[in-house]
């Protein structure tokens, strides 16, 4: 059998996924705002009450039926073109929530393979004619599993982050301290992950080069030039996504350096999470806490600076941010605030324009040839495309270098290089053979995941070149990155 030909379990599921699209029930309408039975109405409060999609507010089931099982989003979708897999392509997992909230398929469990696979990437969304909304549909799926967001990590880390920020900061340091002394790595070559059942912890540590033991936001409260202190015509606040604050510190302090000297004096907005982590694991009300304390920093902030965007340095961050509104649909009174903070957030990526950035000098000959992996949640989530390329080609010249398949995911995708290794290795196998292509030196990214997704595979497979964040890469260029913050 061809490698790409589905399986007859798949093709059975294919069809009766396609006879579910095909029966036109004359109560179908009762399934909109009646009858859902993807899940229970004691259940409603797991889920969004509606989903917000360039067709206008839709509930799930309206948002599901707008794909038409067309096939256009399969050649986008990389699950799909690496598997030849119809279940685990974008609009067989539309069918499959569509069958479910319709009642033809009992067992949300049954689809449980084809929701998990998802990148969440949304290049089925980019290049779908009705924009269907196919990674909210998916979450909306995966909230209905047996067990889902109720593993032991997805709950501490989000009540860590939520109720004891400086608790999950001291435990964090504390697995940095073990991991420099190599323990992690000899637990990983005995076996041990694989022995507890959890052989995602191995990959999560060795995607991690750096520990630090000062966090961003320690750093940046340190700083008087960033202190709100009642400063009025502020130019942007900067917001500590998790990766930035967490892992990539460097990337935080860069991307503040960047914005010091590209658009003068701001603030550092002293976040919490943005909720990304909640919404992704089927915890909503954790994740509109979340938002309705960083709408509220914002608020305060802006009671006292005036009118300023706000900055991320992690696309999925800003990209999750922007869609703030969908979480309150049903809240008349946060729903109008988390629009207005939504509409203030500005990923790094779009902010910096090609004549705010240095020169072409010496850095750019040391970096070689430089290429742009697009992040899913920038070009996918924000439309991110033609901005940072613009700010490269100035920086690098000649030098750069457009990278094959560029808004393909390179797997990274949050945690789902942990929870689903081999499909993750495979996605990103593709993203390093094309950045051999071009034979880069340098791969720009803008998301976290990416750069620890990238980072890691380049020094296993193509050493000689590095992932590097565009913050990093911009502060880099200007050749003074230690005169404004230690």
């Amino acid at each position: 059998m061809n490698e790409n030909e589905p399986a007859d379990g798949e093709e059975r599921a294919g069809n009766q996924a396609e006879r579910g699209q095909a029966q036109d029930s004359p109560g179908a309408s009762r399934f909109h705002n009646e009858v859902n039975e993807l899940y229970p109405h004691e259940d409603s409060g797991g889920h969004l009450g509606n989903l917000l999609t360039d067709l206008g507010e839709k509930n799930l089931y309206d948002a599901a039926a707008q794909c038409n099982r067309c096939g256009y989003c399969e050649t986008s979708c990389p699950t799909y073109m690496l598997t030849g897999r119809e279940t685990i392509s974008a609009r067989g997992r539309n069918q499959f929530v569509r069958m479910l909230v319709e009642g033809r398929a009992k067992d949300p469990d049954q689809a449980a393979e084809s929701l998990s696979t998802c990148l969440l990437c949304g290049a089925c969304s980019s290049v779908c004619y009705a924009k269907v909304a196919t990674p909210d549909i998916v979450l909306e799926g995966r909230r209905s599993l047996t067990g889902y967001g109720e593993g032991f990590f997805a709950r501490a880390a989000v009540a860590g982050l939520l109720n004891a920020p400086k608790l999950f900061g001291f435990w964090l340091k504390l697995a940095y301290l073990a991991k420099r002394t190599g323990l992690p790595r000899l637990a990983a070559r005995m076996g041990l992950y694989d022995f507890i059942g959890m052989p995602g912890l191995a990959e999560a540590e060795s995607s991690i080069e750096r520990a630090p033991l000062r966090f961003a936001a320690e750093l940046l409260r340190k700083d008087p030039a960033l202190a709100p202190g009642g400063k009025r015509g502020v130019n942007w606040a900067y917001f500590a996504a998790c990766g930035p604050n967490y892992v990539f510190t460097e990337t935080a302090l860069a991307t503040v350096r960047v914005l010091k000297r590209s658009a003068g004096d701001g603030v550092f907005m002293d976040s919490q999470c943005c909720g990304l982590l909640a919404h992704n694991y089927g915890r909503l009300e954790d994740a509109r806490e979340f938002a309705r304390r960083n709408i509220a920093r914002y608020e305060e902030l802006k009671a006292e600076a005036g009118d300023f965007p706000v900055i991320a340095d992690c696309s999925s961050c800003a990209a999750f941010m922007k869609s703030y509104e969908q979480l309150f649909t049903g809240d008349e009174q946060w729903r109008p605030r988390a629009r207005a903070f939504a509409a203030a957030v500005k990923d790094i990526l779009e902010f910096i324009r090609p004549d705010q950035a240095p020169p072409a000098g010496p850095a750019a000959e040391k970096a070689g040839r430089v290429t742009y992996h697009d992040s899913c949640r920038a070009c996918h989530g924000q439309g991110i495309r033609l901005e940072p390329r613009a700010v490269l080609r100035k920086l690098a010249g000649k030098q750069y270098r457009e990278l094959p398949e560029s808004d393909w995911c390179c797997g990274g995708a949050g945690a789902f290089a942990f929870t689903q290794p081999e499909l993750s290795g495979m996605v990103l196998d593709r993203k390093l053979r094309h950045i051999a292509s071009v034979q880069a030196d340098t791969v720009v990214v803008g998301a976290t995941s990416c750069l620890a997704q990238i980072g890691s595979g380049l020094r296993k497979a193509y050493p000689t070149a590095r992932a590097v964040h565009y913050s990093v890469f911009l502060d880099e260029m200007s050749g003074d990155n230690a005169k404004i913050i230690p």
